[in-house]
């Protein structure tokens, strides 16, 4: 088998459809296999797949497992010489898989590869960031990154410096669309079950990294990704999730000053959100819907780091 394409799904119906037919030229190929793990979805998801996609693995797990081990479960059965790890809210454009398998056997330095993320405005957005440091972090707390976006030192772990239109070895690719291979994957492991949703791409970029492979963005491949396939029910609460998984990052790579520095900062960047757009609401010809939803958001935030909010942990979901 040369390629093993792995899929987690869970409550994305809506997107099934159209992503799975930018893989039908696939289908009959006798050299890939495509692996689901569906994270018992409720609404109709592993149904559709089964009825629509027969040809597909289907593993319908028993319960919502998570990202990171609803991956490895499907890890588990791949044979593929190289490995993609896709959302299912991707729409594959034509050649991006074929792109990233020729860059991975022209350089066999390569652990792990990112294509383009075009969005729903067929504009390219961030697929790609930084290491997160308490420096980086504070900058995108008080607005130096933005302020200051032409320059590294205070672009912040975002990469607001970026331009995303050059091939380029990275420290962090986002886990919405990743290519590895074989001998890559088995050296470095899987993903660390530990970060449920979130997270999970930060730890395996460093733990490549770490293993001395290179983390590459690829300019020359592109793909369409919708977001949110799986958040968009309830923003708020995985906005907080978001914040648990790199917590939980800081834990596992950085000693308790860090952590602690870690935390102020993101207290800081709630703080001047909630006041910047309070402040904005009031004013004239403000989009009021939008501010008062990210105030709302950055109050959550505020309550969850400082004890005041009950758990709201999606494992539970």
């Amino acid at each position: 088998m040369r390629l093993s394409i792995v899929v987690v799904t869970w409550n994305c119906r809506k997107y099934v459809q159209e992503f799975f037919g930018s893989l039908a030229y696939l289908f009959n190929d006798p050299s890939v296999e495509i692996i689901v793990a569906d994270n018992a979805s409720t609404d109709g998801t592993p149904e559709l797949i089964a009825q629509s996609f027969p040809s597909i693995n289907l593993i319908r797990n028993s319960g919502n497992l998570g990202f990171a081990k609803g991956n490895n479960i499907a890890l588990e059965r791949c044979s593929g010489e190289y490995i993609a790890l896709i959302n299912p809210d991707v729409k594959v454009l034509p050649g991006c898989i074929e792109r990233m398998m020729e860059t991975l056997q022209s350089h066999p330095d390569i652990g792990l590869l990112g294509p383009r993320m075009l969005e729903r405005d067929a504009l390219v957005h961030r697929s790609t960031m930084r290491f997160p440091t308490v420096w980086n972090c504070f900058c995108n707390a008080v607005a130096l990154d933005i302020v200051f976006s032409r320059f590294r030192f205070f672009s912040g772990y975002l990469m607001r410096d970026f331009q995303f239109d050059k091939t380029t070895e990275v420290e962090i690719l986002n886990g919405w669309f990743w290519m590895t291979r074989r001998k890559a994957l088995l050296e470095v492991g899987g993903l660390d079950e530990r970060f449920f949703m979130y997270g999970e791409d930060m730890d395996w970029s460093r733990r490549f990294k770490n293993a001395k492979w290179k983390n590459v963005y690829l300019a020359e491949a592109s793909s369409i990704h919708y977001g949110g396939g799986s958040s968009s029910n309830s923003p708020v609460r995985f906005y907080i999730e978001k914040h648990r998984a790199n917590f939980q990052y800081f834990e596992k790579h950085h000693n308790p000053f860090e952590q602690a520095g870690f935390w102020i900062s993101v207290f800081l960047y709630h703080f001047f959100r909630v006041l910047g757009h309070g402040v904005r609401y009031v004013l004239p010809g403000s989009n009021r819907q939008e501010r008062g939803y990210k105030v709302k958001r950055s109050m959550a935030c505020l309550r969850w780091l400082v004890g005041f909010m009950p758990d709201t942990d999606v494992r539970s979901s």
